[in-house]
């Protein structure tokens, strides 16, 4: 319905929408600026990757390197001085101390570096977007893209790793997409968030170097949270980080089916966390040009 007044002289016409139909604009907002702007999304992350390793000889093999080594290192550690292997705390499957670490750290190490990173995201690209029209809210999405290509290659190696040890894989492991595509939009969110913030003050980026570390022994990477006692249950899944960590390790180290109570818990974070962190950088979109 149009709605028209005379302001000023100036006949204006405003468009009056319903609260559903604003609602449901809003979601299809940010997915439809990745289809409207996908092929600079992937411009600049075939850049991005190459920065990444520009002027190293081995390139990208040492993506592969780092996970393999870091991996080696925790299977000889846990395997000749310990012998720590963890339990799922149902019915009883244990898996290697080396692969239960692994698994919880390439959930933090995607979750780490988009923590660091996008504070400063918007300071990289100040000339662009001060100089050009140039879509800023792109930018958590392509940082997140970036970190993704990462993210899966050292998953790749731990797959290989887990078959070389155990001799196969369980078929959950065909659930991985349906977490790993939730934690991604939970950080496209997250980076939305503390992308606009930083953009304000530095004091963001300083924060997330003071607390991430701090995350890591919050989340239950090293230990198994079904060794804790019942009263702190509440407070660790009220890091959003447990239940990624615990429904990636049901599926792709236990072999069972997730808790869906806790996956449910997973995906209510990620809507969440991706429309306001969206809501968050939209809204201040147009004072982030003038503050940068």
């Amino acid at each position: 319905m149009l709605s028209v007044s005379v302001l000023n002289g100036k006949i204006v016409v405003v468009e009056k929408i319903g609260l559903g139909k604003r609602i449901l604009r809003f979601v299809r907002k940010p997915l439809v600026r990745m289809v409207q702007y996908q092929d600079l999304i992937a411009a600049i992350l075939r850049r991005e990757v190459r920065e990444r390793f520009k002027g190293s000889v081995a390139g990208w093999i040492w993506a592969i390197i780092a996970p393999l080594l870091a991996i080696a290192v925790y299977s000889f550690a846990f395997t000749t001085t310990l012998s720590l292997p963890v339990s799922d705390g149902t019915d009883g499957k244990q898996v290697s101390y080396s692969l239960f670490i692994f698994s919880g750290l390439i959930v933090f190490s995607f979750f780490s570096e988009m923590a660091f990173r996008a504070p400063m995201l918007l300071h990289e690209y100040t000339h662009f977007i001060k100089q050009t029209i140039f879509p800023s809210d792109m930018l958590p999405v392509i940082s997140t893209l970036r970190a993704t290509a990462y993210t899966l290659i050292s998953g790749a190696v731990m797959l290989l790793f887990q078959l070389a040890m155990t001799g196969s894989l369980p078929w959950t492991v065909l659930l991985v997409p349906l977490i790993f595509i939730p934690f991604m939009a939970f950080l496209i969110g997250m980076s939305w968030f503390l992308a606009a913030l930083g953009a304000f003050t530095r004091d963001a980026g300083y924060l997330m170097i003071t607390i991430v570390p701090l995350f890591m022994f919050a989340t239950p990477i090293f230990y198994s949270h079904t060794g804790l006692p019942a009263p702190f249950n509440f407070w660790i899944y009220a890091n959003a980080l447990t239940g990624f960590v615990e429904v990636m390790r049901d599926v792709v180290l236990f072999g069972k089916l997730p808790n869906m109570i806790v996956y449910g818990w997973t995906l209510l974070i990620s809507v969440f966390s991706f429309y306001f962190g969206y809501w968050f950088f939209d809204r201040y979109r147009n004072v982030i040009v003038d503050v940068l």
